[in-house]
């Protein structure tokens, strides 16, 4: 079997999990899953599997990460999502691979909404760089979180896609896509960005002729439609939550 170690990090991933270890059984004999307190069935179901289980606290996404990296019995890692899944035809582009020193494997994502894959709007392809030389890269960052290497890997991209199971419902996109928006208003605010008041207007009217028009994303039917429109809501979201913000700053000057 292929020296490679998988690493998950969960909170409350009973319905997504199962698929994701058993898309790794035969990939792999090292599975670590770091979880973040899930009062679901999330353990119960890993541990039907031969993992190593470990439960931490969240601080961030990075070190959640790192931490599941630092138990990891192989060089090579691959950073998985629980509701992430192996394809067959990235199954067998893995197997093949023969390790170097310092290499950096990427793969396309595809995102599924609502139980239908989408390949337009801006979602596909959507490249991923996910396997890699723990010695040589970790995790950096609190939101967008990236792997930072201490020397230039040699990058290689693999045939087949990782399957994302990413959004259930619409319900659910709504609520993850404002939470990240509001947290990208932080970051932007604690970095010091600025935004005129047309931003308000304009970055969600051009979010939604982005994906839906330019990206095509009206191929994908209901489904783009609906991924813009969210989409464009959240880019409203983001600019009126970062005036809020400095709103707030400015009242308690």
């Amino acid at each position: 079997m292929l020296k490679l170690s998988a690493v998950i990090i969960t909170l409350n991933e009973e319905k997504n999990i199962g698929k994701c270890l058993h898309s790794l059984q035969t990939l792999t004999d090292d599975i670590v899953v770091v979880d973040s307190g899930s009062t679901d069935k999330t353990e119960e179901i890993c541990k039907q599997y031969n993992v190593k289980f470990f439960v931490r606290d969240f601080d961030d996404y990075s070190s959640q990460k790192n931490y599941g990296n630092s138990f990891a019995k192989y060089d090579y890692i691959l950073s998985i999502d629980a509701d992430e899944v192996i394809s067959e035809k990235l199954r067998s582009s893995i197997e093949k691979i023969e390790f170097g020193e310092n290499e950096f494997y990427g793969f396309n994502l595809l995102n599924h909404y609502c139980g239908k894959p989408i390949r337009f709007g801006g979602w596909y392809p959507d490249k991923k760089y996910r396997i890699w030389n723990k010695n040589y890269g970790k995790w950096e960052g609190k939101i967008h979180e990236k792997i930072v290497f201490s020397q230039p890997p040699k990058k290689c991209f693999l045939k087949g896609n990782l399957l994302h199971f990413t959004y259930e419902s619409k319900e659910i996109h709504k609520q993850k896509t404002i939470k990240y928006a509001k947290l990208m208003a932080q970051k932007d605010f604690e970095n010091g960005k600025n935004y005129g008041y047309l931003m308000l207007y304009l970055k969600p009217i051009y979010k939604f002729i982005s994906m839906y028009i330019i990206k095509l994303g009206f191929l994908d039917g209901k489904r783009g439609f609906l991924l813009a429109k969210t989409s464009a809501y959240a880019s409203f979201v983001k600019v009126f939550e970062f005036f809020l913000k400095k709103k707030h700053k400015n009242f308690c000057i």
